[in-house]
């Protein structure tokens, strides 16, 4: 996953005047090259500095936000697979607020179109999903950008030992992600409870 991002970042670096169009493309559709929404903020931060880099990134998310909107609105099937993940996940933690995602957004490997589906839920019409949708991805832009800025004006040696600690803080975010995952999924249902708890 890492190489492919330095591919794009590579080719980004050739094309001029169009790499922040490229690059807000390369956020609107990461989904279909399986790219983590981190490391493309941490790339632009790389290429474009912090402002400019978290300015592209909002960009690229919010649009991805809102074909993800209509996407899963045209695809009722693909809504209701999601949710279902969704319970598994976080369901038990709705509902959220905006600030309370933008902050999961933040977190390395959350699943970002289940947060965006918290957000269509909490939403009651498609302006107010994309207000909510641009005030959450704020935060994780500005982060991931800024870190990406500091990155590049540090030495080889002090880059490398940042990179592996992060890269070591996303593993254990990861296991801890998947213990909540896999408690919650075998969970007994209430129904079964009452079920047990009836007599023969």
């Amino acid at each position: 996953m890492l190489e492919d991002t330095s591919v794009y970042i590579e080719v980004l670096k050739f094309t001029g005047i169009f790499a922040p169009l490229l690059f807000i493309l390369l956020h609107a559709f990461r989904q279909f090259f399986f790219l983590p929404v981190g490391l493309i903020c941490l790339a632009g931060g790389v290429l474009f500095g912090a402002v400019a880099g978290a300015f592209y990134s909002v960009i690229g998310i919010t649009m991805s936000s809102v074909l993800f909107y209509w996407g899963i609105k045209s695809m009722p099937k693909l809504m209701r697979k999601i949710k279902k993940i969704q319970k598994k996940w976080i369901g038990k933690r709705m509902p959220f607020s905006v600030g309370q995602i933008a902050i999961l957004k933040l977190i390395p490997f959350m699943h970002f179109h289940l947060l965006s589906l918290c957000l269509i839920e909490m939403s009651s019409n498609f302006r107010e999903y994309t207000k909510a949708s641009v005030i959450s991805n704020i935060p994780i832009a500005i982060f991931y950008s800024s870190f990406g800025s500091i990155i590049l004006s540090l030495s080889l040696l002090t880059s490398v030992i940042l990179l592996t600690v992060l890269s070591v803080l996303f593993y254990l975010l990861r296991r801890k992600e998947w213990v909540i995952k896999w408690s919650e999924f075998f969970e007994d249902e209430p129904g079964k409870r009452e079920k047990q708890r009836m007599p023969a």
